[in-house]
C-alpha cells in the first residue's frame, strides 16, 4: 500500500521535503515505516524524539496503518522553554509529568522509581525532612547520572531524574527517576542503578526532624563516592 507522509520542522529540513511517498506492506505498522524511513535516509537516525500522527490523532509504535491514512512525523512541539530531563524543585513531584516527558512512539515502556519520605525507619520516628542542595552541581551530577545510566544500558532512549529540595512530609516523594526503553529489559535494574549513584554523588543533604529533635542525614560512603579531603 502507498501511504503519504507529511514532514514538519527539523524534519522537513532533514527530507529536504514537506511531503513524502512510502510503499508499505499492507497493515504495516508505525514502527514498520520509521524503520523504513530510517534505512533509506541515514541523517533521520541522528534525529532525536519524535511524534507521529495518523489523521491527526497521536499514534503508538503498534498502531496499524492503512491506505489513505493522513500520516504527519514531527519532532516534539515548541513549548517556549527547552524540556528538562534533570534538575532540582521545591515543588511536588507528579509521576504523571515525568512520564509525559519521555513519552514516544518508540518507547514502549517507561519504569519510574519514586523515593517516599517515611514515617519510621526501625526505631527512628520522623515527622518530616528538610532537604538542600547545591543546586547548580546537583543538575550536572543528575545528568552525569543519566548518561551513565544510558551507556550502561545501550537499550534505553531516554532519563529524567528530579529532587526535590525543601521542606517534605511523611508519604511525600522527595526524588523520582523515569527511564524509558522499546523494550522493558534492564530498566529496572538501570532506576536501582541510579538511585545507588544518586545518593553517592550528588550534593543533596537531608535533615530527619522528628519529636526527638533533629539531625542532619550523611550519605554511605564507599566504592564509588567522592572522597573526602
Amino acid at each position: 500500500m502507498k501511504i503519504e507522509i507529511r514532514l514538519f520542522a527539523a524534519l522537513r529540513d532533514v527530507f529536504q521535503t514537506n511531503i513524502l511517498e512510502l510503499e508499505l506492506a499492507e497493515d504495516a505498522t508505525v514502527q514498520e515505516l520509521v524503520k523504513e524511513l530510517r534505512q533509506h535516509t541515514p541523517a533521520f537516525n541522528d534525529e532525536g524524539a519524535l511524534h507521529v500522527a495518523i489523521n491527526k490523532r497521536y499514534a503508538t509504535w503498534d498502531t496499524v496503518l492503512h491506505e489513505g491514512d493522513e500520516v504527519a512525523i514531527f519532532p516534539p512541539v515548541a513549548g517556549g522553554q527547552p524540556r528538562r530531563r534533570f534538575w532540582v524543585t521545591p515543588d511536588p513531584l507528579s509521576a504523571d509529568t515525568l512520564a509525559a516527558l519521555l513519552t514516544a512512539p518508540d518507547r514502549g515502556a517507561i519504569v519510574i522509581f519514586s523515593g517516599i519520605v517515611r514515617g519510621t525507619t526501625g526505631d527512628l520516628e520522623t515527622d518530616h525532612l528538610e532537604y538542600e542542595a547545591y543546586d547548580e552541581m546537583a543538575t550536572a551530577m543528575l545528568a552525569q547520572i543519566g548518561a551513565e545510566v544510558q551507556e550502561k544500558w545501550p537499550q534505553i532512549l531516554d532519563v529524567a531524574i528530579v529532587h526535590r529540595i525543601g521542606r517534605m512530609e511523611v508519604g511525600e516523594s522527595s526524588v523520582m527517576i523515569a527511564v524509558a526503553a522499546t523494550h522493558r529489559q534492564g530498566m529496572f535494574d538501570a532506576c536501582s542503578y541510579a538511585i545507588d549513584r544518586l545518593k553517592r554523588i550528588v550534593p543533596v543533604w537531608k535533615k530527619e526532624v522528628g519529636p526527638d529533635g533533629s539531625f542532619w542525614v550523611e550519605g554511605p560512603r564507599g566504592d564509588g563516592s567522592p572522597a573526602a579531603l
